[in-house]
């Protein structure tokens, strides 16, 4: 029979194009990207779907951690061995163990082997902060995207967040940076001896599973506090950010040395202030040239909300980057700390599973207690 479409085969009634089929596949990611770089939320409170979706996945990924390590945990309370795989991600909530292992490297010239995927994440935060800004608090980190959808659900229930009076905001802001130079402080005067010491105590080997069961068996304190965080955040859009997060401090410090910068076009831009009631930092950035406060966490809300393309975006040196360019170098660094460390063998620790049953038995025993207190 002949065919007009010589492309086309015929299959009884079923027709297949084999020559249109390739072209799908990069259509298909071309709409995705196009997708993800649109926006959601209302018109003062966009942001850009890529981000979202970075936070949601990070999100996920911790929620999986906590569930396999807490297998891993009650499995070694109950001396099943061989313990289930210990997911070394959960050491991203070892901060300081991170950071002192960060300076032990420095004076060893070698990674500690307790806890050194802490010590990668640090690493690799540092790392952010330094090229893309606070990036890891509005990209990455679990905290702040969870401090976020509160914000939000404030908004949806009281139509909006409350500020704190300036007189009241200012100090406020600085317990943040109190904070983060009281553990530096504390840090640095231990020396490279007592930081030594540190990362080998009884304490640090299961910092870990101690970090865990806190959350795991919360004392009412700890109820209470939390219970206060939860709330205030639903009224006070980024409270724990803004006000008391020692390590986003520490990464905004570092971030004043990036090259990435929020540019505004004065020309281009109409004045709507839109950038300003967007931005969780609560920087003034329709009234500046270029954004280089310390607070700016590289968001891109701003950029998301102006309704001139032009008149504001996100620059790396001179270069202007898209959201996506931003979303792809955020986790292009994040993927590259990981992979090197699985490579090198430097993201599991060296405790084995007969020293974590034995260890977590014996927890509650004075040993385990804070070095120094």
């Amino acid at each position: 029979m002949w065919n007009p479409h010589p492309q086309m085969r015929f299959y009884g009634d079923i027709h297949t194009n084999r020559s249109i089929a390739p072209m799908n596949a990069p259509r298909r990611l071309a709409d995705l990207a196009t997708w993800l770089n649109g926006r959601t939320g209302h018109r003062a409170h966009r942001t850009y779907r890529v981000r979202m979706a970075v936070q949601t996945g990070f999100a996920l990924t911790c929620v999986f951690l906590g569930v396999e390590f807490a297998r891993f945990v009650q499995a070694a309370r109950a001396g099943d061995l061989p313990l289930p795989p210990r997911p070394a991600g959960v050491e991203g909530f070892l901060p300081i163990s991170g950071l002192m292992g960060l300076l032990d490297w420095a004076y060893q010239g070698s990674l500690n082997a307790i806890h050194p995927a802490a010590t990668i994440l640090v690493l690799v935060a540092l790392a952010l902060a330094l090229t893309l800004r606070k990036s890891f608090c509005s990209w990455v980190c679990p905290v702040g995207f969870l401090s976020e959808l509160l914000a939000r659900f404030g908004r949806w229930s009281f139509g909006r967040n409350f500020l704190f009076w300036k007189w009241i905001d200012i100090p406020l802001r600085s317990l943040k940076y109190v904070l983060m130079a009281f553990f530096l402080g504390a840090i640095f005067m231990m020396g490279r001896q007592g930081i030594a010491a540190f990362l080998a105590s009884p304490y640090n080997r299961v910092a870990d599973v101690k970090m865990g069961l806190f959350f795991a068996d919360m004392s009412l304190v700890g109820l209470v506090v939390m219970g206060i965080l939860v709330v205030g955040s639903v009224f006070v859009r980024g409270l724990w950010c803004r006000y008391l997060c020692p390590y986003g401090a520490l990464l905004g410090l570092v971030s004043w040395a990036s090259p990435t910068r929020i540019r505004r076009d004065a020309e281009a831009c109409i004045s709507c202030g839109l950038c300003d009631k967007a931005c969780m930092a609560r920087l003034p950035i329709s009234s500046s040239d270029r954004v280089v406060s310390v607070e700016c966490t590289g968001c891109l809300d701003c950029v998301a909300v102006c309704p001139r393309p032009r008149a504001l975006g996100a620059f790396v040196a001179r270069r202007r980057v898209s959201s996506l360019a931003y979303a792809a170098a955020v986790l292009a660094l994040f993927l590259a700390g990981y992979v090197s460390a699985r490579a090198t063998g430097t993201w599991q620790n060296a405790l084995g599973d007969d020293e974590y049953v034995e260890r977590i038995q014996d927890m509650d025993s004075g040993a385990y207690g804070h070095p120094g207190m």
